[in-house]
């Protein structure tokens, strides 16, 4: 008896909500790792219209401006 299977991928534009949700969350990353290399970051980021809702957890002896961070990577999208 022969088995098919059915293979699927989504692909989202750079204006999708969890695309842009994955781009905030690299932005603090990278922004923490760039003054704290052993920085531990556990950063979810949600996206909603007209909202952005951070959480998580992120142990280090950085301090960067996460609001200031968001709004810069949502205008460089295009928003």
């Amino acid at each position: 008896m022969s088995r098919t299977s059915l293979f699927t991928s989504e692909s989202v534009s750079e204006g999708h909500p969890d695309k842009m949700a994955d781009q905030i969350s690299d932005a603090i990353l990278d922004a923490l790792l760039t003054q704290d290399i052993n920085a531990r970051v556990a950063c979810e980021t949600l996206v909603k219209t007209g909202m952005v809702v951070l959480a998580g957890e992120i142990t280090t002896e950085a301090w960067v401006d996460v609001e200031e961070i968001c709004r810069e990577v949502i205008l460089n999208i295009g928003y």
